[in-house]
């Protein structure tokens, strides 16, 4: 049955979900948030949601299926999915919103991910006019807005990425980061063409603005960035490095995601999922307390070059998963107003600017005004 509420909140319940719709109603956007338990939907609404009295939205439950999906986006025009990993999940939500005509949106770091929508789907959604933005979240679309902000400057083709937060992942971010590890290849780019990252590198070394001390970082599956670089003109080289501040949790990541991996190797892969599931509610098995301005700060780095110039932006914010809600309803928010600036498969940036992105987290008190570096 089609609603009257034309943006859907896919996987509501959770971490992410939750603040998507808490700024949703601050737009004053209905939407429909949806998931597979209406029961565990109402009391995270009533629980979770400040304000959520006076929100304009009802709760749909949905088993995932093919059929359920139709059904809930029938209507519809922008779905922001939430329910990861994507790799896993997110087919079955891409090809229901492509064929019921509506936009598309996720919050995934799952390098894999991007580069299948970008291959598979990508020219059926700009074909149909729809937007297939995957991976509008902090860790790559504020990083995004940086490197947008250096490559203001002509010349420079080689962007160095640094992306930094307080806290520690929910646990949908737990799994996805275990199953990309154990799934999924990591790549940056080098002369346009997808180069992987070594394996066994383990830790790297950074030193992140703002601080004397050396930060501890991974390549957290390649990210985002070099798949939406990959087709702009100006870049040949990015790559992305990030990580939390919390050098305890960073210095175990390796030995987790190793261990998962070794552990799991000689399984199907129906059953390597599973173990991997497993493994990751036993690193995280509750959500992070909601962020504190205080103690879950940002820093999103870039070091942008060429051969004749320098560029250096920094955007120090905070509470990077907030910062991904207002990124997700701003983006449903301008899509119900106006087209995108590119449809089919597009990052944040590329979709609706990033100048403005910038002006939406200024707005919310989330990020800082950008310290830009230019040597020429």
């Amino acid at each position: 049955m089609a609603s009257t509420r034309k943006v859907v909140v896919y996987g509501a319940s959770g971490y992410t979900g939750r603040l998507i719709c808490e700024y949703l109603r601050e737009y004053g956007v209905p939407f429909v948030a949806a998931g597979r338990s209406a029961d565990r939907l109402t009391s995270s609404m009533d629980a979770h949601v400040p304000g959520i009295e006076t929100a304009d939205y009802e709760i749909v439950e949905v088993d995932g299926s093919p059929e359920s999906l139709a059904d809930l986006l029938d209507g519809a025009e922008v779905v922001l999915n939430t329910v990861g990993p994507f790799s896993q999940l997110g087919p079955a939500v891409v090809q229901a919103a492509l064929a019921a005509g509506v936009h598309y949106t996720d919050t995934t770091g799952e390098q894999d991910w991007l580069i299948t929508c970008d291959e598979t789907w990508g020219a059926a959604y700009a074909e149909k006019g729809l937007l297939l933005a995957p991976g509008i979240a902090h860790m790559y679309t504020t990083g995004e807005i940086a490197a947008q902000i250096a490559l203001e400057q002509p010349g420079l083709d080689t962007l160095d990425i640094a992306v930094f937060w307080g806290g520690s992942p929910t646990v949908a971010s737990t799994l996805t980061i275990l199953v990309n590890a154990a799934l999924a290849g990591a790549f940056h780019l080098e002369q346009n063409e997808y180069v992987p990252w070594d394996p066994e590198a383990g830790l790297y070394q950074l030193a992140i603005p703002g601080q004397h001390e050396l930060a501890l970082a991974l390549p957290w599956g390649g990210t985002s960035h070099p798949v939406w670089f990959k087709r702009d003109p100006r870049v040949a080289n990015c790559k992305v490095l990030g990580g939390v501040f919390n050098k305890a949790l960073m210095t175990g990541v390796p030995q987790i995601v190793a261990a998962a991996v070794e552990s799991t190797k000689d399984l199907p892969d129906d059953e390597r999922y599973a173990a991997l599931t497993a493994t990751a509610a036993q690193v995280m098995s509750e959500m992070p307390p909601r962020e504190n301005p205080r103690l879950n700060k940002s820093v999103d780095s870039v070091h942008a070059s060429g051969p004749l110039g320098r560029a250096h932006v920094v955007i120090h914010g905070n509470q990077n998963y907030k910062q991904t809600g207002l990124l997700q309803a701003y983006a449903a928010y301008s899509l119900l107003q106006q087209p995108p600036r590119r449809v089919g498969f597009a990052s944040g940036c590329q979709a609706f600017g990033h100048r403005e992105l910038l002006g939406v987290l200024r707005s919310f008190g989330l990020v800082s005004e950008p310290v830009v570096t230019v040597e020429r």
